[in-house]
């Protein structure tokens, strides 16, 4: 019986702290909305036009990406701007397939994939009992969707109000959090000169090519790298035979 009880008390508390890593990591990543807003206006996009981005697309890099590239070289980059928030956006298929069996049947599987983000999945796995997995998913990903809705317009209010973000710095944020996304994952060679090489492929092509289109020559490099990777352990096992 004891055993019982203490097994009950584990869940629960797992349960409770999924609630608040889920508020916490949706309040933090909500505020981030503001400066997408600003910049979406700021790039030429109307306030509505930047709501119903992020009412339909809703995730933020991939937002990011498609009014960086816009803001850069207008609607002519359009065809630029949608390769790229595509790309960046392939990343919640494997998402999908990993929290498959987190959400649930039923309704939940009609739902789940508009709120199958980063940090969604990321507060999920940082569970290991599965009601708190799920939890952790839909209280993260239902409250970072209102909020960043709410923020969006905020920010794109706040954007039409205020004029150039750049006058605050706003129009570096895209890139700050790329970076901050980037930086965890820089510790091991492969990934730092994965890094280094992306990087040079997009300082040199960026002058010649509309934008957009350096982003995704860059990205060639880490596709090259991981079918590297793919074919490597093949060929030594055929030499090895």
């Amino acid at each position: 019986m004891m055993v019982i009880m203490d097994a009950g008390t584990e869940h629960r508390a797992a349960e409770r702290r999924a609630w608040r890593d889920g508020v916490g990591v949706a309040l933090a990543t909500s505020a981030y909305g503001v400066s997408f807003g600003a910049l979406a206006v700021a790039s030429g996009l109307d306030v509505w036009q930047t709501c119903v981005l992020s009412l339909l697309m809703f995730t933020g890099g991939s937002q990011f990406a498609f009014v960086g590239v816009i803001g850069a070289g207008g609607l002519a980059a359009a065809p630029a701007a949608i390769a790229s928030a595509a790309l960046l956006g392939t990343r919640n298929v494997a998402y999908g397939l990993r929290m498959a069996p987190v959400v649930g049947t039923g309704w939940r599987r009609v739902f789940a994939p508009h709120v199958t983000i980063d940090e969604s999945t990321a507060v999920a796995l940082a569970h290991d009992e599965p009601k708190a997995r799920r939890i952790g998913f839909w209280v993260t990903g239902i409250g970072i969707y209102l909020g960043w809705n709410l923020s969006t317009l905020a920010g794109a209010l706040l954007g039409d109000v205020l004029g150039d973000p750049r006058t605050y710095g706003l129009d570096a944020a895209a890139a700050a959090a790329f970076l901050a996304l980037l930086w965890p994952r820089l510790r091991r060679r492969q990934a730092i000169a994965v890094g280094v090489a992306a990087a040079v492929v997009a300082t040199v092509l960026t002058p010649a090519l509309m934008p957009g289109i350096p982003v995704l020559a860059a990205a060639v490099v880490a596709l090259v790298v991981g079918w590297t990777n793919l074919l490597g352990p093949k060929r030594a096992a055929r030499r090895n035979a």
